[in-house]
């Protein structure tokens, strides 16, 4: 079964050029396919921004997390990332 991650989380609208630019760095080095997408409305100064992940092997979690703790991500997000994990419909149907 293909396995797709989406990570989600806020960030200040000053913030979004270097959250952009670390999250690019970070995707490039995991060597997965892999997305940034951010809603276009801001509320209350933030954005909320996804990443997304896809056909992810087992024990990709980890490998992102030890990556964003390694990276200047942390201190650039409001909040926490959250993960959600989906299942790709014709692999699991």
């Amino acid at each position: 079964m293909k396995t797709d991650l989406f990570v989600y989380y806020r960030a200040r609208i000053e913030d979004a050029s270097a959250i952009a630019q670390q999250v690019a760095k970070l995707q490039a080095g995991l060597g997965l396919p892999a997305s940034l997408h951010r809603r276009p409305e801001v509320k209350d100064g933030v954005h909320t921004w996804m990443e997304v992940y896809r056909a992810i092997p087992a024990g990709f979690e980890a490998q992102l997390a030890a990556a964003v703790a390694d990276s200047p991500l942390p201190g650039l997000i409001a909040g926490e990332r959250h993960c959600e994990f989906f299942l790709e419909v014709a692999t699991c149907a």
